[in-house]
């Protein structure tokens, strides 16, 4: 499986001209490189571009070193990071703020097994960081970069071993001192023109040597995300001031840790006690979709572990999905 000699002067020469305007894409020698490309890349980790561009100016004009960020505490970053999903990935990027702070000096390790030790730092991002901020000959393989070189060589992406593929081809892909520019411009080829679905061939700079684009047994890459349907009830205890309990002791794994009212999955039998029904919806987390009945009862009596939450403040960090909730009880008043 080798690779043309000239796919990165060709994909370099489109970045160049074609590349998009990001917040993060500072200067080589910019002292933010380092603070920018953490902080995106753990926003960009199962979230979209444009999604991220809000989020990524709000941080940064909020917090605007490394070090400023890592002095924050977890309630802080978590209603920073409200709305956005994913919520491990902030408390991920703060554990790794502090310790690069704390243990090398607000540097990144130079190794890629070192830089693995971050919390929430897998191969993706290590190698993407490696390969930002030192420039190493490395490549980010994330779904971008495996479409792009799936369809190239027209072979499903299991038939591919990249690591084998990098390894085999490094001298014909880390051909110029622009390692880090190759590891972002093969991410926005993929995300740009090498689409999941109808990629423009026609504007494709490696179009004379792509075998997908010649084949007449084209592979199709087009994957269906596996959606899983989950049933559950909802029971609100909610009171005259307006206000819900909420718990963090609950069994929701995809909600761990956050303040929920009480959740159990749906069962065939009707619903005991004084509950009353409110309203069936529905609610999508990431795979997940979710058929919710939603109960409530008026009460000033609640379990020991629960405590109150004005419907109308957003003093704490009340996920998305909360929100929903609040906003579906709310009726009530």
């Amino acid at each position: 499986m080798h690779l043309d000699p000239t796919l990165s002067k060709k994909i370099l020469a489109w970045y160049d001209n074609s590349k998009r305007n990001l917040p993060w894409r500072v200067s080589k020698k910019s002292p933010k490189k380092l603070y920018y490309r953490l902080l995106s890349e753990f926003m960009l980790q199962q979230t979209q571009v444009k999604t991220v561009i809000p989020y990524f100016k709000k941080f940064t004009k909020k917090y605007k070193t490394l070090q400023s960020l890592s002095k924050i505490n977890e309630n802080q970053i978590l209603k920073l990071w409200e709305g956005l999903g994913y919520y491990r990935r902030a408390r991920n990027l703060l554990a790794s703020t502090k310790l690069l702070v704390k243990k090398y000096n607000s540097k990144l390790p130079n190794t890629l097994k070192e830089i693995k030790k971050l919390p929430g730092v897998g191969d993706y991002t290590a190698n993407a960081l490696l390969g930002f901020i030192y420039n190493k000959p490395t490549l980010a393989i994330d779904g971008n970069v495996k479409r792009v070189f799936s369809r190239y060589l027209n072979k499903r992406e299991l038939q591919i071993n990249f690591e084998k593929l990098i390894l085999i081809n490094k001298k014909n892909l880390f051909i110029t001192n622009r390692n880090s520019d190759l590891i972002e411009a093969i991410m926005e080829f993929g995300a740009l023109i090498c689409k999941p679905k109808d990629p423009k061939c026609s504007q494709c700079c490696l179009n004379k040597s792509c075998r997908y684009l010649r084949s007449s047994n084209k592979l199709k890459t087009n994957k269906r995300k596996k959606i899983k349907i989950m049933n559950y009830n909802i029971f609100c205890y909610v009171n005259k001031k307006k206000q819900i309990a909420l718990t963090k002791e609950n069994e929701i794994s995809f909600l761990k840790n956050f303040n929920l009212p009480l959740m159990k999955k749906m069962e065939i039998k009707s619903v005991n006690g004084d509950w009353r029904f409110l309203k069936n919806y529905k609610n999508s987390i990431s795979n997940l979709n979710l058929n919710i009945n939603l109960y409530y009862k008026f009460s000033n009596k609640i379990p020991k572990s629960y405590n109150w939450y004005s419907l109308n403040s957003n003093k704490e960090l009340i996920p998305s999905f909360t929100k929903k909730i609040f906003n579906q009880v709310s009726t009530l008043f």
